[in-house]
């Protein structure tokens, strides 16, 4: 699985820990990981003011790519305001055209976060904005051979995975130091496990294809079109 793939979560956290044990394993193989943060994540602590966990999350995110060598690109939206707009899928279109990735890797369609449905849309559409010559850039358009949905407890509505990828004991030991700085998926903001979680599920996903662990996806279809197009 020696590649380039991108991660464009809601916010700082969401594809850390979705999608976090899949981009270590990608690195680990000699790929490249690039995780796109698109909003602080910074309202959803109920003890920390936002500013305060705002710098806490840009440390936690930090943390993470760095324990699984992955790069990380914050975009500037703040937690509960990503814009419904070109502005975003233009900037994860930035990011596709330079790193030219083999996989795309969002959240699914549907989502109990709005900022998560907006994450998926811009990713789509800036998937369709970068395969497509747009002369006033000057830049080499990029088509995304594989366009994945991560699963994702709060994103269930419509999912059904349909893609698995094992997820060595290296890759697991990686994400599982670098997720547990995160504050949140040590329960310590509204007290779900999600470290449980996911590690539990993980092992639920390899009994299904006959690995000790692996991280489920749904691969994208009729959404990818309906979203990105003009």
């Amino acid at each position: 699985m020696t590649k380039t793939v991108i991660a464009v979560g809601g916010h700082i956290g969401d594809m850390e820990l979705t999608a976090g044990p899949t981009l270590a394993k990608v690195v680990l193989e000699g790929g490249r990981a690039i995780i796109v943060d698109c909003t602080y994540g910074e309202r959803g602590h109920p003890r920390l003011a936002p500013s305060v966990y705002k710098e806490q999350k840009l440390h936690e995110a930090k943390f993470f790519a760095e324990k699984i060598g992955a790069e990380l690109v914050t975009l500037d939206y703040s937690d509960g305001f990503l814009p419904d707009d070109e502005t975003v899928a233009e900037q994860v279109a930035a990011v596709i055209r330079g790193a030219k990735p083999d996989i795309l890797i969002t959240h699914w369609i549907r989502s109990m976060h709005r900022d998560h449905e907006r994450a998926a849309q811009a990713a789509l559409r800036g998937a369709f904005l970068a395969s497509i010559p747009i002369e006033e850039l000057d830049a080499e358009r990029h088509s995304v051979p594989t366009i994945l949905h991560a699963e994702n407890w709060e994103d269930m509505d419509g999912f059904e995975a349909d893609t698995f990828f094992a997820i060595p004991e290296e890759a697991y030991a990686r994400w599982r130091e670098g997720i547990q700085e995160h504050a949140f998926a040590r329960g310590e903001t509204y007290g779900f496990r999600f470290i449980d979680y996911y590690s539990a599920l993980m092992e639920v996903k390899g009994c299904l294809v006959g690995e000790k662990r692996a991280a489920a996806f749904k691969t994208a279809g009729n959404e990818k079109f309906a979203l990105a197009g003009p």
